[in-house]
């Protein structure tokens, strides 16, 4: 894949930001936004511990998609404090994924800033995310196509990102939001995956308090390097195709694919993987 680094600055003015990055749907490292938040110094995983230790957590790995689990359904469950402590101890590819531990520990609110950046920021309660060592994420885009700032916190985080106009590269699996779940995007296999050779994208580590500016429908994956957490602060797409696309997939796509993986089972999802091939190849063949 040919991958570049993201463009980083230290801080950024709004106008700076507007006309720079979300006009032209750049994505943008801004290394110091969260210098001034109490979650700059207090953000650690054992300020989480203390504050929100006796909490159970839902936990997901990376175990492909099955048709007997449910629509985002966690793999098991744990003690805050528990997960820390194997967050800490030894690698892990468990993960904490889009949890709401504002709303169950609402001190978490007093430590960050709706930063003033020219996006119109959904106000709602922030999402959460953890992972250990070696954990990633899979690649996907998000589903409302949202413009994403995305803060790291405690440690260091790998992130690989590819605009939309990718995704005939990708491997998209249809009706869904992934790539593929067998391509390793670290080494990937491009006699099985060729396409991927042509995939242009953007990559960059995060480290604390960094936050790494993702443009509306941009695939991504993670990696943690270290143990650590993110947030995530979105925005509604501003492009009305993106927004229409937005809602097919939050009203329309999501419930067909559920009602296909109730009534085909795992028929469907082999059916949905064997396409992302077909469908590729044939990009791949237009493109040549």
């Amino acid at each position: 894949m040919k991958l570049k680094q993201i463009e980083r600055v230290k801080k950024i003015s709004k106008a700076d930001f507007i006309s720079q990055y979300v006009k032209k749907q750049i994505p943008v490292v801004v290394e110091e936004l969260t210098e001034d938040w109490p979650a700059y110094e207090k953000w650690k995983l054992s300020y989480i511990n203390k504050i929100a230790g006796d909490i159970t957590v839902p936990l997901y790995d990376d175990r492909p998609v099955n048709h007997e689990e449910g629509f985002n359904e966690a793999h098991t469950k744990m003690k805050m404090s528990d997960y820390i402590h194997l967050l800490e101890s030894k690698p892990t590819n468990y993960r904490i994924f889009l949890y709401n531990l504002m709303k169950e520990v609402p001190l978490l609110k007093e430590d960050f800033l709706w930063p003033d950046i020219g996006l119109k920021l959904v106000r709602q309660l922030p999402m959460l995310f953890f992972g250990g060592e070696n954990a990633k994420v899979f690649m996907h885009y998000d589903i409302d196509y949202s413009n994403i700032l995305h803060f790291h916190f405690h440690g260091e985080k790998q992130c690989m990102i590819f605009a939309p106009d990718q995704s005939k590269y990708m491997y998209k699996v249809p009706h869904a939001l992934i790539s593929r779940e067998d391509i390793d995007f670290d080494n990937p296999d491009y006699d099985k995956f060729p396409a991927l050779k042509n995939a242009e994208g953007y990559i960059t580590n995060l480290k604390h308090g960094e936050m790494l500016y993702m443009p509306e429908g941009y695939w991504h994956y993670m990696k943690y390097l270290t143990p650590g957490f993110s947030m995530s602060l979105r925005a509604f797409p501003k492009n009305i195709t993106n927004l229409s696309k937005a809602a097919y997939n939050v009203f329309i796509m999501r419930y067909f694919d559920i009602m296909m993986r109730k009534f085909k089972g795992q028929k469907w999802i082999d059916y949905k993987n064997e396409k992302a091939i077909i469908n590729t190849n044939q990009n791949l063949r237009k493109s040549a």
